[in-house]
């Protein structure tokens, strides 16, 4: 075990025990390069067959990200006065090439590896579904053709970070036969 470390601390180490998600972002920005640590993390996720069908679209702009919202918001049904990014002012976009079989699972490891390299840095993260569906419509399209991403991708989700307004709250209770030996 890596530094000597049984399980546990090991873990612990590594603040996954430690990661919630955040649900009151303060509005200030992140540092860029704690972002481009934690963007780096993502690049590094494990994918099926190392095809690395996942990209990454960096939402610094507040304009596009206030944008993302109110597509976000429509997709869900929610009223306007709900911000389902919950003010977070960085919003980190993982799709994945429609084509490659593991491209769903290769983004969910993306996600992972973002909201864990985050927590390491003291950046609070929620994962916010509904990239689907943005990105099937003629608004994320556009996104895409800004970009010149060309091929058939789906959006897996998006990583919301940011600085948390408040503490994060105790982990839930872990359920009994969360897992089975044989």
């Amino acid at each position: 075990m890596p530094f000597g470390l049984d399980p546990l601390l090991f873990c612990l180490r590594l603040k996954v025990l430690e990661t919630r998600s955040c649900r009151n972002f303060k509005p200030d920005m992140i540092k860029p390069e704690e972002l481009d640590a934690i963007i780096k993390a993502g690049t590094y996720a494990a994918t099926g067959m190392g095809k690395q069908s996942p990209v990454i679209i960096a939402v610094t702009d507040k304009k596009l990200r206030d944008e993302l919202m109110v597509e976000n918001r429509k997709v869900a049904g929610w009223g306007e006065d709900y911000d389902p990014f919950y003010g977070a002012p960085v919003i980190l976009i993982v799709l994945a090439k429609k084509d490659v079989v593991t491209h769903v699972y290769d983004g969910s490891l993306v996600l992972g590896n973002l909201m864990n390299a985050a927590e390491s840095l003291g950046v609070a993260s929620i994962w916010i579904h509904r990239a689907k569906e943005e990105f099937e419509s003629d608004f994320g399209k556009n996104i895409l053709k800004k970009l010149g991403i060309e091929d058939e991708y789906e959006g897996i989700g998006h990583c919301a970070l940011g600085y948390a307004a408040e503490p994060a709250k105790e982990p839930a209770p872990r359920k009994a036969n969360y897992v089975y030996r044989i």
